[in-house]
């Protein structure tokens, strides 16, 4: 493993992916900050271009005003000092508790989401994702209600080399979770029609996976996307308290020039991002480290 906890193939797509986040809204937070002396003038300005890079004006006023106390308390004079302590405060707003539990027999990963976020492509890359890291890994569809949706995703599954367990169209998703619980990433239906229903389905579907396997760990990753930014986080609120959601998943981060909502998803979910998005290709999603994120955003070495 490499900087960051990962290598430098994923350091290398990170760069990639975040090409248009780093040299659109947050190349003008790096000309922001060393390109001008550190005054209110600065704070105020830095405030705007954080929300514009789509962090949300509730962190971007926390941000600055624990900037301001980090500049005051060390004594700092110049932007590009003021703009390592930003680095860390980011990473710190970023930074989760704990670990993905993956520790049970099996570890179950259960991927929720509503419909077009990328729900189905990303349990792909999990899958890729888990199984170059040598594990063994088994898929379930356990979308039953959607058209389709099983064919979608056993195609997917071709293209991860990993093995599909599905039920026709309407059959129970819990049963279908209870068959698959030797080793699977499970794909829960992206359009359920209140969270009364939702919380029973899953509530069902964790009950199956206990059941099949007392050992089992399970992680229950909500899938958002990345270039609706705010309004994803906005809508995914009740989402996440139904569901029980453990982690984030973040898509389609190459996809826009913001970027910024990875910063406030932990703020205003109570959740950390586990994994993002950063390309179309089934090994383009990688772990989520706040440390690499910034470095990526605000990088070290900045020319104007």
């Amino acid at each position: 493993m490499g900087l960051f906890g990962f290598g430098k193939k994923e350091k290398d797509k990170m760069k990639d992916g975040l090409e248009k986040t780093r040299t659109g809204f947050w190349g003008n937070i790096m000309n922001t900050l060393t390109g001008s002396k550190i005054d209110d003038d600065l704070y105020d300005e830095l405030e705007e271009q954080l929300i514009l890079a789509d962090v949300g004006g509730e962190v971007a006023i926390k941000l600055v005003d624990k900037l301001r106390d980090r500049v005051n308390e060390k004594g700092l004079k110049t932007g590009e000092q003021a703009s390592d302590e930003l680095r860390d405060l980011i990473a710190d707003e970023m930074r989760p508790e704990a670990e993905m539990d993956l520790s049970g027999t099996p570890a179950v990963i259960l991927v929720i989401g509503v419909n077009g976020v990328g729900k189905t492509t990303s349990i792909a890359k999990l899958a890729d994702f888990y199984t170059r890291q040598g594990k063994k890994v088994m898929l379930a569809a356990g979308d039953t209600f959607r058209a389709a949706a099983s064919e979608q995703l056993e195609i997917w599954a071709d293209r991860a080399g990993v093995p599909l367990v599905k039920a026709g169209e309407g059959a129970d998703p819990a049963a279908v979770i209870f068959d698959t619980v030797k080793s699977a990433i499970a794909d829960t239906a992206g359009r359920l029609h209140n969270k009364a229903n939702l919380m029973a389905e899953l509530s069902k579907i964790s009950r199956s996976v206990k059941k099949a396997s007392p050992e089992a760990s399970l992680e229950t990753l909500l899938v958002l996307d990345a270039i609706t930014g705010q309004n994803a986080i906005s809508q995914a609120r009740e989402f996440c308290k139904a569901a029980n959601a453990t982690g984030i998943i973040l898509t389609k981060l190459d996809g826009t020039a913001k970027g910024g909502c990875v910063v406030a998803v932990k703020q205003r979910l109570g959740l950390p991002v586990r994994f993002i998005g950063v390309g179309e290709g089934i090994d383009d999603l990688i772990p989520f480290t706040p440390e690499g994120y910034v470095e990526e955003l605000l990088p070290r070495q900045w020319k104007h």
